[in-house]
């Protein structure tokens, strides 16, 4: 981002200075400040949604044929991937996180684009079997103004995957990212914008939730809300939606469960494991956060969890060896290190991490050790309640039926993990667990073209696959008359 840029965000088609209040980018690394700006405000929201609603009308963009909309979403996959290294290094300087992770996180934007568009060019209106003598026929349409609100912990990948495909059905989109790390979505606009979209179909516009979000959900021409955040946010955004009668998507909170069982590859599993709660310093909603182990190999795996743990590479994101970076700020450490103390209050076992490494390499840092505790029952709040921390907690079963109770016995649904070599146990297993999302062998594993999604307070609704098209689309029904005469009862 240049000098000129700094203060400078997306409103309708225009980049100027925000109308509200002055927002930070702090460094996770040393607390600095990399960028202020100012963010949005209800009126840049407005301006915006209108701006939105007449570009989605025009007939430039309206009656564009789909793949002709098509070219549009591969020109900004083409845009994505020749900036992808600076993407990447300007997301690891917003977020703390690991260089390898966010060049991956970019590629996974500019791969969501080209999907879309692939998809795009086979999207398929439906007949419908006729009940009498007419066509009927089913089709989607264009919802108009769609608002999509993204988190902080993987912003460009999460931003790809609404904007795509709303813009693939015909919408344009009102984009608020994260107050705590709004630069990497800012330079997404800006490669948006010069690749030739119609200017007004996206803005972007960070802020913090309670202004900006909060306008933008309750706008009266905003059609859909999709959003990706906590599960508390999201509860109120469904309460603000329901008062418009609104369609929303909601991907929320996760506290997900994974299962060791006595026959897995010992090897494959601790390494899964690993990777499935500490990678991305666990600030991710689908992170593996409770692992449930069969008595017979609890303390053996345990025992390899915590030796592997303690030799993960804690550093910062620049750094390629880094594989536990810092928290995305301080007040999110403290947060962290916080419930990790009220877990020791509880009566847990802190066998590893616990505490912030020590050091002048890391003093600045809002750095946090990759924590593994034990010894709660399943039902204390540090087994309930999301983390958002490299924390993980294990707990011992013995009995299948009484597992699948205990993974289920939580508000969240949102993923799961199964090792075993067993693959009909994996199967009946996969099937009894509430979750959106089951691996198998594996974790954190995604498709894009694979729909994506939370039961219970984990959310509603789905992205991802061709589907993810028309989530952002309203079915209609249109029936054609093909009798020889006027309808019987006017006659």
């Amino acid at each position: 981002m240049s000098a000129g840029e700094a203060d400078e965000i997306l409103v309708g088609g225009v980049w100027r200075r925000g109308s509200g209040a002055v927002i930070e980018s702090l460094s996770p690394v040393d607390g600095s400040v990399i960028a202020r700006l100012h963010g949005a405000d209800a009126a840049d929201v407005d301006e915006a949604v209108r701006a939105g609603a007449a570009a989605a009308a025009d007939p430039a963009w309206r009656d564009l044929l789909p793949h002709d909309r098509a070219r549009f979403l591969v020109r900004i996959a083409d845009a994505i991937a020749r900036s992808s290294e600076r993407l990447a290094a300007l997301q690891t300087r917003d977020t703390g996180k690991s260089i390898n992770e966010t060049r991956a996180l970019v590629s996974s934007a500019q791969a969501t684009f080209r999907y879309f568009a692939a998809a795009l060019e086979t999207v398929e209106e439906s007949l419908t079997p006729p009940r009498g003598p007419y066509l009927t026929m089913s089709v989607h349409e264009p919802i108009g103004v769609v608002g999509a609100i993204t988190p902080w912990n993987s912003p460009i990948a999460s931003d790809a995957q609404k904007i795509a495909p709303a813009l693939a059905a015909g919408n344009a989109v009102v984009l608020k990212p994260a107050e705590w790390t709004p630069l990497v979505a800012l330079a997404l606009g800006r490669l948006i914008d010069e690749s030739g979209l119609p200017a007004g179909l996206l803005s972007v516009l960070p802020g913090p939730g309670d202004v900006t979000g909060d306008a933008l959900v309750r706008h009266p021409g905003v059609g859909k809300v999709s959003f990706t955040g906590g599960t508390a946010t999201g509860r109120a955004i469904g309460a603000a939606a329901a008062q418009k009668i609104m369609p929303v998507s909601l991907e929320l909170g996760g506290k997900s469960p994974t299962i060791v069982f006595p026959d897995a590859d010992m090897e494959r599993t601790i390494a899964g494991l690993l990777f499935g709660v500490f990678s991305s310093s666990g600030q991710s909603c689908i992170a593996g956060s409770r692992v449930f182990v069969h008595a017979s190999v609890y303390e053996q795996v345990l025992g390899e969890l915590v030796a592997r743990a303690g030799g993960l590479r804690v550093g910062p994101g620049t750094d390629p060896a880094t594989q536990v970076a810092p928290l995305v700020t301080h007040a999110h450490r403290d947060r962290v290190a916080g419930m990790v103390r009220r877990a020791r209050q509880e009566g847990a076992r802190v066998l590893c991490g616990g505490r912030a490494p020590e050091g002048p390499r890391w003093s600045d840092g809002a750095y946090y050790l990759p924590t593994i505790l034990d010894g709660l029952p399943n039902g204390s709040a540090t087994c309930q309640e999301e983390i958002f921390g490299p924390v993980l907690v294990a707990l011992p079963f013995e009995d299948e039926d009484d597992l699948v109770a205990q993974a289920n016995d939580s508000v969240y649904g949102l993923a799961c993990g199964i090792w075993t070599r067993d693959y009909r146990r994996a199967w009946r297993v996969a099937r009894r667990i509430d979750a959106g999302t089951v691996w198998i062998n594996t974790y954190k594993q995604f498709s894009i073209s694979t729909p994506f999604g939370g039961m219970k307070e984990s959310g509603i609704g789905r992205e991802k696959g061709r589907e993810g098209i028309f989530a952002y689309m309203r079915q209609k029904s249109v029936y054609w008359d093909l009798a020889e005469g006027p309808l019987p009862w006017a006659s």
